[in-house]
């Protein structure tokens, strides 16, 4: 098992933080996970951090956990990346091909797709992803791979995915503080499209919508190749606000009434033989009440809803205006012809209830629930769309041949994970509680 190679996931969201541990086993590049742990995000609004130190907490909460679990001491991790200052645009790339007998060579590849690069971009802007869409050879179009072909003239268009510095560089002073190096940053939304959908989905064209607390992230890929990506200011935290607001309870209260309500059947009654109007409309009624004391201790028993009202008046209405700030960007873009494939939901919002019909009526087009890829190991509480992008993430390391060979825990990697922020803060309250 020490042999293996070892790669560590991070997905710091509004709503949780997920840290995963998994193995790759050299005699069959498997992955295996070693060490789950999800614990209630802190310092996170809308896939942003608002609080350094509280984020800090967060993850070595978090990575402690699934390390305790792994037995191992991880020394690098994959962090995902999402929030509105996610953009999109594609470029193009040109060089001629450099090999006396014309032969294109991965060399070739590597300056073509650094050429195109070469964007101008704001000052407060980075790169993230520069994923190549096709290239052509001379005349010849739609070529996935060149090297070998025989050519004068290369070029290449690719999607290139950006953020903000800032952001980048207040998540990578988290993962630092906790003594460990960042592989690579992940937009969310690439991460989750890699494991839950299928290369023949990609090829037909297919929009990835990945429903966060805070934001949702949109992939959209055409001829098997991605062509528009964005994040959206919206997302499954929302929802719960709603339901707060407009039921007057607590945010916690709210987020379980969506949870229960996301697991109704909601399916129609019907009479039963021999059952009176009157016995069949009591009945139905009841069923349809929902008490808020199971819930919230401090509400008293009288105290119901309404399950139909609270879907249809205040969960869908927040849905539609999702799906329809989706269905804006895919008009815009003039994208709607070219995803027959229709629309593939994931997420920890996916699992709402009724999302799927809503998508469906919104775009007027097909639509799933997309869970990720089965994994070996640890996976009974990982199966789920919320850990799309963290899966994800693991699948992108295995990929790019990403992970370190572990030589198991250790004391010392508790040490490391006590930032110099956080010891001097522990000390200072200490000295407080003994002054007189």
């Amino acid at each position: 098992m020490l042999q293996n190679r070892i790669i560590t996931a991070i997905d710091v969201g509004t709503d949780k933080c997920v840290s995963l541990i998994a193995s790759i086993e050299e005699a069959t590049q498997t992955l295996r996970v070693m060490g789950v742990s999800a614990i209630p995000s802190k310092g996170m609004k809308r896939s942003q951090i608002i609080d350094l130190e509280k984020v800090l907490e967060t993850i070595t909460e978090s990575l402690d956990g699934a390390e305790r679990m792994a037995g191992l001491d991880v020394k690098s991790a994959y962090l995902s990346i999402s929030g509105t200052h996610i953009s999109s645009q594609n470029s193009k790339g040109v060089v001629a091909v450099a090999s006396p007998n014309k032969e294109i060579i991965p060399e070739d590849v590597d300056r073509v797709i650094e050429a195109a690069r070469a964007v101008s971009l704001s000052s407060d802007r980075e790169i993230i992803h520069v994923i190549p869409k096709d290239f052509r050879v001379d005349s010849q179009t739609g070529i996935k791979d060149p090297v070998g072909m025989t050519g004068v003239r290369l070029e290449s268009e690719a999607h290139i995915i950006t953020g903000l510095s800032t952001s980048l560089r207040n998540m990578e002073k988290c993962i630092n503080d906790l003594g460990l190096n960042v592989d690579a940053f992940i937009f969310s939304g690439l991460a989750s499209a890699d494991v839950v959908i299928s290369e023949t989905e990609k090829e037909l064209g297919v929009a990835v919508v990945d429903i966060g607390a805070g934001s949702t992230s949109l992939c959209v890929y055409v001829d098997g190749s991605l062509e528009y990506s964005a994040s959206l200011p919206v997302g499954a935290r929302h929802i719960t606000q709603d339901i707060a607001l407009g039921c007057k309870i607590s945010l916690d209260t709210a987020e379980k009434l969506k949870i229960a309500l996301s697991k109704e059947a909601f399916k129609p009654l019907s009479p039963i033989s021999g059952e009176s109007k009157q016995d069949f409309s009591q009945r139905k009624k009841k069923a349809d009440q929902l008490k808020l004391s199971d819930f919230d201790s401090s509400l008293t028993e009288t105290e119901t809803l309404s399950k139909m009202e609270v879907v249809e008046k205040i969960m869908l209405p927040r849905m539609q205006e999702i799906f329809s700030l989706i269905g804006d960007r895919l008009k815009n873009e003039n994208l709607f012809p070219l995803i027959p494939a229709g629309i593939v939901i994931t997420g920890g919002g996916a699992e709402t209830t009724k999302i799927v019909e809503v998508a469906k009526r919104e775009l007027n087009l097909s639509a799933r629930i997309g869970k990720p890829v089965k994994l070996e190991g640890l996976t009974s509480d990982i199966k789920k769309p919320g850990f799309a992008t963290s899966i994800g993430l693991l699948q992108y390391g295995k990929r790019k041949g990403g992970g370190t060979i572990s030589s198991g825990f250790n004391f010392g990697s508790i040490l490391k994970k006590i930032s110099f922020s956080s010891f001097t803060k522990i000390f200072s309250k200490l000295f407080k509680s003994l002054m007189p």
